[in-house]
């Protein structure tokens, strides 16, 4: 047996039973879900941005309880401090020292719901953990748990309450989605059964230390020297483009990369192909991105900036 074949028979069989616990959660969104599943074994995060009401909590939560281990729900708020996140050091009589009172950033998987509601100072107090998976506390330099995945779910930006994310939060995603509404039929059949919460019957599939072991196979998945080529000028077009302020960074470009590896894994191959970077080249690179004709300190829409990096891959050849 080649080292691929190995590779394919070992991970397989728990990534297709992770992906079809998620799907029974969110029915008629396979391309969501697979997504979400490209994020998780990429060792990325997830933002889902979408209108309220069309599942982003359910898919979120449904990931989460599919992989086991520790997670947490924090619902992000006006009022919420940095500290509500990542935790402070409170002053304990009995032991006549400070001790860490850990906050809900402390776990495998963080749901962060409707980040883009809290102030972005308190925002802010994720970047350390997304990019480096520790945090700092009075001082101190606190690794997170291992696997560790945020998912966050945020209302489009013209939505009142909100606060945008800035390009250096942005960035830390490895992915941005939508969900969109249900199909027809599934949504009539929610609407004559009764809707219920299918994320709550949604079994572990994994444990932490598998997720892991799914993870590290993502990196032995091949990226041929074309392919890798095709992915830098996609990158390079969003920096020379006339049409945009901001390019994607060279974390964007990694993250790409990272991403077609897991989606070629998820798709039962042990090599990426150029699908795997042109479908991904939107959901990855789009949020990286500033267009020219955007005011200072106003962030594109997400459809504009997501039609700029579609009409950049459009020009772009794709290797034979």
């Amino acid at each position: 047996m080649t080292a691929a074949q190995a590779l394919l028979s070992e991970e397989l069989p728990a990534i297709h039973k992770l992906r079809q616990a998620v799907e029974n959660a969110l029915e008629g969104k396979p391309d969501v879900v697979e997504l979400a599943l490209v994020a998780l074994l990429a060792r990325g995060h997830l933002l889902i941005e979408d209108v309220p009401g069309v599942g982003k909590t359910t898919l979120a939560r449904a990931v989460a309880q599919a992989v086991g281990g520790d997670m947490k729900r924090l619902q992000f708020t006006s009022d919420l401090l940095p500290s509500d996140v990542v935790g402070i050091s409170i002053w304990d009589q009995r032991q006549s020292e400070f001790v860490l009172r850990q906050g809900p950033v402390f776990a495998n998987i963080l749901l962060a719901d409707e980040i883009n509601r809290a102030s972005p100072r308190t925002q802010s107090s994720l970047l350390e953990a997304m990019n480096e998976a520790q945090v700092s506390i009075d001082g101190q330099t606190i690794p997170l748990p291992d696997p560790f995945f945020v998912i966050a779910t945020q209302n489009p930006q013209d939505f009142a309450g909100t606060f945008p994310l800035p390009e250096s939060q942005l960035d830390r995603f490895l992915l941005r989605i939508r969900i969109g509404y249900p199909p027809a039929a599934v949504e009539l059949r929610l609407l004559t059964e009764g809707i219920t919460d299918r994320a709550a019957d949604v079994k572990p599939v994994l444990d932490p230390a598998r997720l892991v072991e799914l993870q590290r196979a993502v990196q032995r998945v091949a990226l041929d020297s074309s392919l890798a080529n095709y992915l830098q000028a996609l990158v390079q077009a969003t920096r020379s483009s006339p049409a945009l302020s901001l390019g994607a960074s060279t974390r964007g470009a990694i993250a790409l990369a990272s991403a077609a590896r897991a989606r070629a894994l998820v798709r039962g191959r042990s090599y990426c192909i150029a699908d795997d970077i042109h479908d991904l080249a939107v959901p990855a690179l789009a949020h990286r991105v500033r267009l020219s004709s955007t005011a200072d300190g106003f962030m594109p829409t997400r459809d504009e900036a997501e039609a700029a990096v579609r009409e950049l891959v459009a020009r772009v050849p794709v290797p034979l």
